[in-house]
């Protein structure tokens, strides 16, 4: 079987950031699937599954309301190693163009507080595994440990 081009980046070397992951066409657009890494992979301690998941939830949230980019949102949700989350937006678009959007998605989480969007048992397959605090704490460190402070390490994958 084929490798697929996500298991061939050196994730020993890879860092916090966010990179451009594949490009797709579907129908007559460019899907662009972004690798939001919020830890670096085999190095430091995963993201908690709580706090990814209440992540997933706020996030969602935010990009779909988000009024410039939330028609241009497809999908938001985490990855199976517990480090990030994929970001899949319409478009032909580098990680430059999406990063005041994600410095003030990760704004909102890393400031939020109230109800979790969709955290309720009709609404959601695991309500009970959330976790605010957690979830706002790793928002505010991705935020300004690595949003705020972007280089072109932190958006060009290692080769």
């Amino acid at each position: 079987m084929e490798t697929i081009p996500s298991f061939t980046i050196d994730h020993e070397r890879l860092l916090r950031g966010i990179y451009v992951s594949r490009r797709d066409a579907v129908g007559g657009d460019i899907v662009t699937t972004f690798d939001v890494r919020m830890k670096e992979p085999n190095r430091e301690p995963t993201l908690h599954q709580g706090a990814l998941h209440t992540i997933e939830h706020l996030a969602a949230t935010y990009l779909r309301n988000d009024p410039q980019w939330r028609d241009s949102i497809i999908y938001w949700g985490p990855m199976g190693c517990l480090t990030g989350c994929y970001l899949l937006m319409r478009g032909k678009l580098q990680p430059t163009d999406i990063l005041p959007l994600l410095q003030r998605c990760f704004s909102f989480i890393a400031d939020y507080s109230g109800e979790i969007p969709g955290a309720a048992p009709r609404d959601c397959g695991n309500y009970l595994l959330h976790d605010l605090p957690m979830a706002r704490f790793e928002a505010k460190k991705y935020l300004n440990e690595v949003l705020l402070q972007m280089t072109d390490r932190n958006m060009t994958y290692p080769d």
